[in-house]
């Protein structure tokens, strides 16, 4: 992999590393290419992940195939109604040995943490999770553990079976960068599924195709993308418009708007661009947008889901024409001045 200024690599260089990523974990997520492409969207905007569907569709199966498919330290939470706080952020043990109390780390301590089924802990239990989210440490009896980089949760939920569950509160929803849906596969994808992996877990044969070190440096080319005051000014108006518009009682946060922004940078850089175009915010509106709006009582009537909302919002607010690639200074190298897209345009 070239390096370059900052630790950085070229935008050549990273989606080679990309690739490898995304086909290893292709291999095992048949026929779902745009969930696959927007968690690695995700984990290099440095966000969290939120896969919400329906039972026996994949979310855990693509949890943790991005966890093998980089060599990261990977724990898995298995949420329940039992779960507690420290089971997650870890707890202090008195030594008897030393005479002093040992800090014993709990499961969100490692650099993908799988939370499966996180609708079924107690808020009590959701919330221990929400100061590594957004600050990634953790604070155990007025001492800060700080956690293992890059650190990334990707957690699941199950929308259709209700009973024993406790949706996430407002807080929660909100440090999650993108909600995706998997939806149920092609019948051609099934077929395949059924072929390939009907006689053996697909995960067993799964190996890293990529390290810990190397995502790190992809992670600064992503923070060196340009981002012009004409597509900023065009992703606070969207997420302004959720704000005022009467069909959404909350709308979406400044934090949104700065994950709206990061996964925007990482999109134009899986796509060869040291530049984020207007069409990268729009494209990735909806995912990470949605899930963080509550429909007013008249759209619920009319059954209006945020999403479709969401959908109408993008139509009316005016997108910056006339953007020619941005000439700003970045750390990507001559390799990067050939990757303008004319998408949209």
């Amino acid at each position: 992999m070239t390096t370059i200024d900052g630790g950085a690599v070229r935008l050549d260089d990273l989606g080679a590393t990309v690739a490898r990523v995304r086909d290893s974990v292709a291999s095992v997520i048949e026929g779902k290419p745009e969930a696959v492409q927007l968690a690695l969207t995700v984990f290099l905007a440095e966000g969290h992940l939120l896969i919400e569907d329906v039972p026996g569709v994949g979310k855990t199966m693509l949890a943790k195939a991005l966890a093998r498919s980089v060599d990261c330290s990977v724990n898995r939470i298995q949420f329940t109604p039992d779960l507690l706080p420290s089971d997650i952020t870890g707890v202090s043990i008195y030594n008897r040995g030393t005479g002093g109390f040992e800090f014993k780390p709990g499961a969100v301590f490692a650099q993908i943490v799988i939370g499966d089924e996180i609708n079924r802990a107690s808020p009590k239990a959701q919330s221990a999770l929400l100061e590594s989210m957004e600050e990634r440490q953790v604070s155990v009896d007025g001492a800060t553990y700080p956690l293992p980089s890059p650190f990334m949760v990707v957690a699941t939920q199950n929308p259709v079976e209700m009973e024993g569950t406790y949706p996430l509160p407002e807080a929660q929803r909100d440090r999650f960068m993108a909600r995706i849906s998997l939806g149920y596969p092609s019948t051609d994808a099934e077929l395949r599924m059924v072929d390939v992996h009907g006689g053996a877990s697909p995960l067993d044969e799964l190996r890293p195709v990529a390290h810990a070190d190397d995502m790190l440096k992809l992670i600064e080319t992503v923070r060196a993308v340009h981002v012009s005051p004409a597509v900023a000014a065009y992703a606070v108006a969207v997420v302004g418009a959720t704000r005022t518009t009467p069909e959404l009682r909350l709308g979406a946060s400044p934090r949104a708007t700065l994950h709206l922004v990061r996964a925007a940078k990482a999109a134009a850089a899986l796509d060869g661009r040291d530049h984020v175009l207007p069409d990268d915010i729009k494209a990735l509106a909806v995912p990470v947008l949605s899930h963080r709006l509550l429909p007013s009582a008249e759209s619920q009537l009319v059954r209006r889901s945020a999403e479709q909302v969401m959908y109408d919002l993008l139509n009316r607010v005016p997108v910056p024409n006339g953007m020619a690639p941005a000439p700003a200074p970045s750390a990507f190298g001559p390799a990067a001045q050939t990757g303008a897209s004319t998408r949209g345009r």
